[in-house]
């Protein structure tokens, strides 16, 4: 009951918007389609008129705004789960984010909008948010399949691995968590373990600490200029993990209170399986309040959705288009079903969310779910059009149950994915810059600044 009260007591003082604000970061790979994310009643301005077909990365045709309600229109078959949240659903399309190498993925640029696919040059947004927002032992919390993009023989990681997606600052990257079965460890070890037992780690830690510390000190003064600074680094990281578990032990209540149940499904290495438990987990952090951000990466190019029919990975289908898959399907088929199984598992999340009261409504009236992909609209894509969807709330600082098309790259009023990031960060109680990333040379004589106005409440 501890988020519940919690809000009560928030509710009672009169101040609705000191509710906790939450995110959750949905990061695919290999492009989301923009063409089956168009509500039924709308001209498809992602398909040929002529012939039905798909139209390339920069194929959108000539048009001014799209701003629509999503009430007035049945969505599209690839967002089905998500119909029973049409008010709290708003789909972007037409933003851009240019500028960012990368053959499959623009890596840490996906959420920093920088050019630095491998190394990370500045703190990515789930990061900086998770460092405003979250009161628990991480400021953020990632998960992940596996790190490598590309890799041959494709198994699912068992332990931390870097996706190359967020970072506190310039190299400082963060680590996800792959095992499903050492994130509920990680996370909920308070839930299992008994207070002696806790005891005894953060005692533990804090010997290992100290004497850490004490040797520090004569290893230090043999260091000098760069080396000094790594070495700082790593102390810092021992602290780190220290003031973790202290906060991690004075949440053992609530930990065990919302602690998922432990399955057999967590060690299972079907794609399908692991994306599920990756949700639960991440659910169950977020209601017990260990983090107010989380940031999920359900898949990489080398994943093969056997569970699917299919023989071909994430990387093949994404090349097929309208050639067959193993089982039969088009290319765009095959990513459209991998899809809804990414938003069902988003539909799950949601539900759960809806179903905790918080203030006057729930808490998903303040969690934003942001469904994207790291590599933009396609499988080879230079960012001309990055389809995002919003899911949940954000104190009603947002408009959800919106459908928002913005004019094709290059045009007036086109906007890129540095203003929806603005918007994100300025809902979220954050004060920002009029930009955010790396500017876009091309775009010089377009008004980029702030966030988007159609998305904001005032």
């Amino acid at each position: 009951m501890a988020p519940f009260l919690q809000s009560v007591r928030v509710h009672g003082a009169g101040n609705e918007a000191a509710l906790p604000k939450r995110f959750v970061f949905v990061v695919k790979s290999s492009g989301i389609d923009k063409f089956n994310l168009v509500p039924e009643g709308l001209e498809n301005h992602f398909v040929s008129p002529d012939d039905g077909k798909k139209l390339g990365n920069r194929g959108r045709r000539e048009g001014p705004l799209v701003d629509v309600a999503l009430a007035d229109h049945k969505l599209p078959e690839k967002l089905a789960a998500l119909e029973t949240f049409k008010d709290r659903l708003t789909v972007i399309q037409s933003l851009s984010g240019v500028g960012f190498r990368g053959n499959h993925t623009k890596g840490f640029g996906t959420l920093s909008l920088h050019d630095s696919e491998k190394v990370a040059v500045a703190p990515s947004l789930d990061c900086l948010l998770g460092q405003h927002l979250s009161t628990g032992p991480y400021p953020m919390y990632g998960m992940a399949m596996n790190g490598q993009l590309l890799e041959g023989g494709w198994k699912p990681e068992d332990s931390y691995c870097y996706p190359n997606l967020s970072a506190y600052a310039a190299a400082k990257p963060v680590a996800y968590q792959g095992s499903p079965k050492k994130a509920f460890l990680e996370l909920f070890g308070a839930a299992v373990a008994t207070p002696e037992q806790l005891e005894k780690k953060i005692a533990l830690n804090g010997n290992l600490m100290d004497f850490l510390t004490k040797d520090a000190r004569r290893v230090e003064k043999q260091l000098s200029g760069d080396d000094k600074e790594r070495f700082a680094l790593y102390m810092d990281s021992f602290d780190s993990l220290r003031k973790i578990e202290e906060k991690k032990a004075a949440l053992t209540d609530r930990i065990q209170k919302h602690a998922p149940e432990r399955t057999d499904r967590y060690d299972s290495i079907s794609p399908s399986s692991r994306i599920e438990s990756h949700f639960e987990i991440a659910s169950a952090a977020l209601v017990a309040g260990l983090t107010n951000v989380v940031t999920l990466r359900p898949d990489t190019l080398g994943v093969k959705y056997s569970e699917l029919g299919l023989s071909n990975s994430v990387h093949a289908l994404g090349h097929l288009q309208d050639n067959k898959a193993s089982n039969g399907w088009t290319g765009h088929q095959a990513r459209m079903e991998v899809e809804k199984l990414h938003l069902k598992q988003i539909a799950k999340m949601a539900k759960k969310f809806a179903g905790i009261p918080e203030g006057n409504g729930s808490m998903l009236d303040n969690t934003m779910i942001v469904y994207m992909s790291c590599s933009s609209g396609d499988h080879h894509c230079a960012g001309h059009d990055w389809p995002t969807l919003l899911l949940g709330g954000m104190g009603k600082k947002l408009k959800m149950g919106r459908y928002l098309e913005y004019p094709k790259y290059g045009a007036k009023d086109h906007r890129t994915v540095g203003n929806l990031y603005l918007s994100l960060m300025q809902a979220a109680g954050m004060k920002t810059a009029d930009t955010f990333g790396q500017p876009d040379s091309s775009l010089k004589d377009l008004d980029l600044k702030g966030p988007l106005r159609e998305l904001m409440v005032s």
